[in-house]
C-alpha cells in the first residue's frame, strides 16, 4: 500500500473559503473559545501541511443551529473545498441531531455531495450518542458506508458538557452498530482507558490524537500513550485503530507529527498511524 499521511482533525471554521464575513468568524471565535486566531487563507493551511508533511487533511464543520443559531463550516462550503483541492482535502459533514430535517441533511451530503463521513459533536450539540432518536443518523451512515467521527472527552470549549462524550457513554452505539466505523477524537481524554476497552472489546472503533496538550506535545503523548497506556500497548493491540491528529488550528500539525515520530514505537505502527489506518476508516482505495 501506499504511504500517505492523512491528518484527520482540521478545522474548516477559519478557513477564509468558509470564513467570509466578521460575523462568522466572531461566531467561530466564540464556538471554539479561539479569541486570538484570525481568518487564515487555504494557501497558508496547504503550505503548513506542506511543511509539516502532511497530504491530507480531513475538514471536520459543525452544525450548531438549533442551540446557538450556526454553522462552522456549511456542508455546500466543504464540498466546494473539497473539490477545489481534491488531492489535499477529505471533507466530512454536519448535521445537528436536533434538526428537524437532519436525516434530509445528511441523505443530501452523502448521496450529493459525496461527503466522505459525519463528525458530531455531543458535548457541544447536547445530545447522549446512545439516544434513540440518534438511529436514524446511524442508519443513513450505514447505508451510504461512511464514518463518523465524534468528538470524545473534555473540551475546553465554551459551553460544552462533558458527561455526554464520555467514551463509556459510545459503548451502546459501537454494539448496535457494528459495521459503523467510530472514531473517539482525542482518545476520549481524560478517560483514556475507557477508550482502550472500548478498541478492544469492538474492532469498528478508532482513536485519533489529537490531544490538547498543555505542557508539550511529546510530554503529553508521552503521558497518554506510556502511562496512562502501558507502553506497548499501541504497538501491541491498537496498532490498527490509532490515527493522526492534529486539532489544527488550536494545534500546530506539524507540532503533533514531530511528536509522534519520535515516539518508541516500530515504524510500520507509525505508518500505520500516519496514514494507513485512515484509508482503512474512511473507505478508501489508493
Amino acid at each position: 500500500m501506499k504511504k500517505i499521511v492523512i491528518d484527520m482533525h482540521v478545522h474548516p471554521a477559519f478557513l477564509e473559503p468558509v470564513c467570509k464575513t466578521e460575523y462568522q468568524n466572531e461566531f467561530a471565535k466564540k464556538m471554539y473559545g479561539l479569541y486570538k486566531t484570525d481568518q487564515i487563507p487555504v494557501d497558508a493551511l496547504l503550505t503548513l501541511m506542506d511543511c509539516s508533511g502532511v497530504d491530507k487533511a480531513v475538514l471536520l464543520p459543525l452544525d450548531l443551529t438549533t442551540e446557538y443559531g450556526g454553522i462552522l463550516g456549511t456542508n455546500d462550503q466543504v464540498k466546494e473545498l473539497t473539490a477545489t483541492y481534491p488531492d489535499r482535502f477529505i471533507g466530512f459533514a454536519s448535521v445537528d441531531p436536533h434538526r428537524p430535517d437532519a436525516t434530509e441533511i445528511l441523505e443530501t451530503a452523502f448521496a450529493e455531495h459525496h461527503l466522505a463521513g459525519l463528525k458530531l459533536h455531543p458535548s457541544k450539540q447536547k445530545f447522549y450518542p446512545g439516544d434513540e432518536y440518534m438511529e436514524p443518523i446511524y442508519q443513513i451512515c450505514e447505508k451510504y458506508n461512511k464514518p463518523i467521527v465524534f468528538h470524545c472527552g473534555m473540551s475546553v470549549e465554551p459551553d460544552t458538557l462533558s458527561k455526554y462524550a464520555r467514551p463509556v457513554e459510545f459503548e451502546e452505539t459501537a454494539y448496535r452498530h457494528p459495521k459503523l466505523r467510530i472514531c473517539l477524537a482525542h482518545c476520549g481524554w481524560p478517560w483514556v482507558q475507557e477508550t482502550c476497552m472500548l478498541m478492544l472489546k469492538y474492532r469498528n472503533v478508532y482513536a485519533d490524537t489529537a490531544f490538547l496538550y498543555f505542557d508539550t506535545a511529546p510530554e503529553f503523548y508521552h503521558k497518554v500513550f506510556e502511562v496512562d497506556m502501558g507502553p506497548h500497548w499501541i504497538d501491541r493491540s491498537f496498532r490498527h485503530q490509532i490515527m493522526f491528529g492534529s486539532d489544527d488550528p488550536r494545534l500546530e500539525m506539524r507540532r503533533m507529527k514531530k511528536a509522534i515520530e519520535a515516539m518508541d514505537i516500530r515504524e510500520s505502527t507509525k505508518d500505520l498511524i500516519f496514514g494507513q489506518n485512515a484509508i482503512e476508516f474512511l473507505g478508501l482505495e489508493v
